[in-house]
């Protein structure tokens, strides 16, 4: 990557930004001092988190470096077509707040393993506690590590074993001391500091380029839409986003313990379903925010206004050097180092909760609240090491950001088949999902491995379409294996299926403040809206 040029007042506002995130973090934390001990205050904030900071952190949790760095990347090479996987999450993000955060609440459960034992068993929470450990270390910190650490590598010369080091040990300082509390309060102002610095890239590069006229003259006009046939884009057809998609989506975001514990550590049922109507709002900004610039970047190369790009993974540090002026620099890299911050310390806190309270208490259930959270914070330094060992393999992946789809493409089938089962079929048993989430697990290791070492085996199926015949696969054994072995429902668990997807719409209509159907409707018919424009 192009090193950027920096001045003394980039630098100021940098360490000034690293300064005050720690310093929030710690502050967070000593603000509930005599709740530190609590494992509810620790790994779920006491149950206090409004839809706002539930909003904010479940967006800033979700944006990472890689992000803010390979979306652009794609948006210089294929336009606005990875676009998409920003768009259909607010789709997901309803589902959320339709169909799982009620019953979340309603159970009061800390961690989504818990959820799984409620609904069907043990021996499923025990196996989705383990799964969601691994994808918090390899997939959340790990990939979010290395491509932080060549961002700032390519950005200010830093050792990429010192940038993961570094960041890593300043990201866990607040997260170890602080919890959940201080994840969420940071990730809030996090939030505000990553839209601000890349809004800063998007408007000089708008002006620079021409504004929407001059850019839609300068590029290929089928990088200006969102949805492809497969010869425009082979990696990411059309049928593809709507076949594959939705299936890592409602892992990701209504069954994955990094993303939903900030719903779990909701004030009450109305803020557990407003928070991801709100970041579903959000969504609809990285497109604008993260793609866009990368196109307009091919728009100003085109125009003769950007020297040639070799290497397309300098787009970003090209539009930073280029286009904005001494100070707003500084700015822009704290937003990276938010981004990356931010996601490392979210996945380190979920990590912590799922094994002291899914793993740990489980084991020896009479531990005491203080123990529990001494076990977080040595699990969530241990959660790192391990992380920082992962990162340098992934420079295995041809790009970083369609490694990290292809990790969840195949992580995602059986845990997204027991949830959606589990909470829509009353018939799904106990023994059902535990052979999907073992047998589906076991094919998802498979396809990554014939994947891993495509260049031996042959293998060619794209991941979004692996990701899709691997959850029929699942719903298929799920099915059958609920029917040879029928389940037993407890009072609790006849409580956790809904007699209809209908159900989740009746209720009290809110009298004070926003109605979450409302929110939902405005948002589903304004993504409706967004791709017939782009389509």
């Amino acid at each position: 990557m192009a090193k950027l040029s920096m001045a003394w007042p980039d630098i100021a506002v940098i360490f000034l930004y690293l300064g005050g995130i720690v310093g929030l973090g710690l502050w967070a934390w000593f603000r509930r001092k005599k709740m530190a001990t609590s494992a509810s205050a620790y790994f779920l904030a006491g149950g206090t988190l409004r839809w706002p900071v539930i909003g904010l952190a479940l967006f800033s949790t979700n944006i990472s470096t890689i992000h803010l760095v390979s979306l652009a990347q794609e948006g210089y090479v294929n336009g606005l077509a990875y676009g998409n996987f920003e768009w259909m999450a607010a789709f997901l993000l309803i589902v959320l707040s339709f169909f799982f955060a009620p019953f979340y609440i309603r159970s009061r459960v800390a961690t989504l393993p818990d959820f799984l034992e409620r609904r069907y068993s043990r021996a499923c929470r025990d196996w989705l506690a383990v799964l969601s450990i691994f994808s918090a270390v390899f997939i959340h910190i790990g990939f979010s590590l290395y491509t932080g650490a060549v961002v700032l590598k390519g950005l200010f010369g830093i050792d990429i074993s010192l940038s993961i080091i570094g960041t890593a040990t300043l990201t866990g300082i607040y997260t170890i001391i602080g919890g959940l509390l201080a994840v969420v309060m940071t990730e809030s102002v996090q939030t505000i500091i990553l839209i601000g610095g890349s809004a800063c890239v998007l408007a000089a590069g708008l002006s620079s380029v021409g504004g929407w006229g001059g850019l839609a003259a300068s590029v290929d006009p089928v990088k200006l839409t969102i949805l492809r046939t497969a010869t425009e884009t082979p990696s990411l057809p059309w049928y593809s986003v709507f076949l594959g998609y939705p299936i890592i989506g409602l892992w990701y975001w209504c069954a994955d313990q990094t993303i939903v514990q900030r719903v779990l550590g909701a004030k009450d049922e109305r803020n557990a379903r407003i928070g991801p109507l709100f970041t579903g709002f959000i969504k609809i900004l990285p497109v604008f925010l993260f793609v866009l610039p990368g196109l307009i970047a091919d728009g100003l190369v085109r125009q003769g206004k950007l020297p040639a790009i070799n290497d397309s993974a300098d787009t970003y540090s090209l539009l930073i050097n280029h286009l904005l002026p001494v100070g707003l620099k500084g700015v822009v890299a704290a937003a990276l180092l938010a981004a990356l911050m931010s996601t490392v310390s979210g996945a380190l806190n979920s990590i912590s909760t799922l094994f002291s309270l899914d793993l740990y208490k489980k084991w020896r259930p009479q531990t005491p609240d203080r123990r529990l959270t001494h076990i977080g914070r040595i699990v969530t330094f241990t959660g790192m090491v391990l992380a920082i060992l992962w990162s340098p393999l992934i420079s295995h992946f041809q790009s970083i950001f369609q490694g990290i789809v292809a990790l969840i493409c195949y992580i995602a089938p059986p845990i997204t088949a027991v949830f959606v089962w589990g909470v829509f079929w009353r018939r799904a048993s106990a023994a059902g999902a535990l052979a999907t989430l073992s047998i589906g697990s076991a094919l998802g290791l498979t396809v990554f491995f014939l994947d891993w070492f495509k260049d031996r085996t042959g293998w060619n199926v794209p991941s979004m379409m692996a990701t899709f015949y691997l959850f029929v696969i699942c719903s298929a054994i799920l099915v059958v294996a609920s029917y040879l072995r029928p389940h037993r429902h407890t009072a609790a668990s006849e409580k956790l299926v809904w007699s209809s997807p209908l159900a989740a719409l009746r209720g009290r209509s809110e009298t004070k403040g926003l109605d979450y159907r409302m929110l939902a409707l405005i948002l589903f018919v304004a993504m409706i809206a967004l791709y017939i424009i782009f389509a």
